[in-house]
């Protein structure tokens, strides 16, 4: 089937796609609809940027009839507050000509009681963050015994965030009888665990071999010797407005957002966000760079999930990600949709192994570009650059240059400045109240004893 008109799908649905203006499915998309509309247990594998979220909706919202019931019968779980928004954003332009009820849940300041009360209105489709869902199933607010199917998007990343045990939390108060349906950009282990342990003969397609980037996207990798170096050569790449028009610069955390943020040359044109900054900030920042207020966006990886934001010119992974999935993610927000993108690598030598990783990956070399002669190369070192490690063979009293009599030997605990630590807790308590805490005590009886 060529075109969404070829498929059975209701005139609601039609129309609400001719409206988005799509026209053909991606292969993802005709790989899957069959299969999660006849109700099995699917895993899709298809790399960032080819409709995967298209792909699990159509179905399901064909699938979706009228209800007045007050619990949910959907279940969507993704990584981060950002792909939440996304997909109820996503579900709520599909559904324009339907009566779908949907919900949005994630953590942050004061927003729960909100999301009970919403919840408690009654909704068809709940989308939301492992915790937050685990936390309102656990209050008895959210009800989950009527899922018929369960969406896990970005499965791979949930074991990065620490989700295993709230996923598997979340999976004790689920029907057994499901449809589970998983989809993610690369394959990982978690991911064959999670298909062998609650997967019942699931249907798994490959759209392309686990970690292969889009051919949309022209990769390049510059060698850097260290922070200040990168954001010199960043300031001079980003004086190119015409060229990096929309720019997405990826960092390994918090303190390098902020320290970058600080150095920029572009401060008026430059947006952060990070785990740290304000859920209403973080919409914000993210609104100013999809309208083009902000030209660039500064983020940690909690956002290299998932988001779609349309015609970014290039990605800049100014700190090698740990992870290589990750730089897969990074990159595969640019050149989506058939667009053409550009992802540019920044690594040290200490990041060297790192790169080398992902290349491993992905089956290919990234292209080596050497500095421009205009970058100037610093000397001035993070605090993080700073610290050496210790190396125990070289930590001997004759390296501080003090001379050591016959008689020299290491103070004790006792002796030192460095006081020995108090390992037990009631002993921790006596020192600080100077009596025992326990009404058995044999010292305090035995004082008790001798009063009288």
């Amino acid at each position: 089937m060529d075109n969404f008109e070829d498929y059975k799908i209701k005139k609601q649905l039609k129309k609400a796609l001719a409206d988005l203006g799509f026209e053909v499915p991606t292969p993802i998309q005709e790989a899957s609809y069959s299969t999660i509309l006849g109700g099995s247990d699917f895993v899709g594998i298809a790399q960032t940027g080819t409709g995967k979220t298209i792909a699990y909706l159509l179905p399901i919202l064909q699938d979706l009839k009228f209800s007045d019931q007050p619990h949910p019968r959907v279940l969507i779980l993704a990584p981060t507050r950002e792909l939440v928004i996304q997909i109820v954003e996503e579900i709520e332009k599909l559904s324009t000509y339907l009566s779908i009820r949907v919900v949005g849940v994630y953590g942050g300041s004061n927003n729960i009681n909100r999301q009970k009360r919403a919840i408690a209105e009654g909704q068809d489709i709940v989308v939301g963050t492992p915790r937050r869902l685990y936390d309102l199933a656990l209050s008895n607010v959210l009800r989950l015994k009527s899922i018929k199917k369960l969406v896990i998007d970005e499965v791979d990343i949930m074991l990065d965030f620490g989700y295993k045990t709230q996923l598997k939390n979340i999976f004790e108060y689920l029907p057994t009888k499901r449809q589970n349906i998983l989809f993610s950009a690369t394959m990982t282990t978690y991911v064959d665990e999670l298909m062998n342990d609650f997967l019942v003969n699931p249907v798994k397609k490959t759209l392309a071999v686990s970690g292969t980037p889009l051919e949309t996207i022209s990769q390049e990798a510059y060698a850097v010797p260290n922070f200040y170096t990168k954001a010199n050569l960043l300031n001079h790449l980003l004086e190119d407005k015409e060229e990096y028009s929309k720019v997405l610069i990826f960092v390994a955390s918090k303190v390098t957002a902020d320290r970058l943020f600080d150095v920029l040359d572009f401060e008026s044109e430059v947006s952060v966000i990070h785990a740290s900054k304000e859920q209403n900030h973080r919409t914000k920042s993210i609104g100013k760079f999809e309208n083009g207020t902000s030209r660039i966006l500064i983020a940690t990886d909690v956002i290299a999930r998932g988001i779609d934001i349309e015609k970014i010119s290039t990605v800049i992974s100014f700190d090698t990600p740990f992870y290589p999935e990750n730089y897969i993610h990074r990159i595969g927000r640019t050149g989506r949709a058939g667009e053409q993108g550009r992802s540019i690598l920044f690594y040290s030598e200490k990041e060297e192994v790192l790169k080398d990783a992902i290349e491993s990956l992905m089956n290919y070399k990234i292209p080596f570009l050497e500095l421009p002669k205009e970058v100037e190369v610093s000397t001035r070192l993070t605090p993080e650059e700073e610290i050496k490690p210790i190396d125990p063979q070289e930590e001997t009293d004759t390296d501080s240059g003090i001379k050591r009599g016959a008689s020299f030997h290491a103070k004790s605990a006792k002796n030192s400045k460095e006081k020995g630590g108090v390992k037990s807790y009631e002993r921790k308590l006596k020192r600080k109240y100077k009596k025992p805490q326990k009404r058995g005590d044999k010292i305090q009886n035995k004082k008790r004893k001798n009063k009288r």
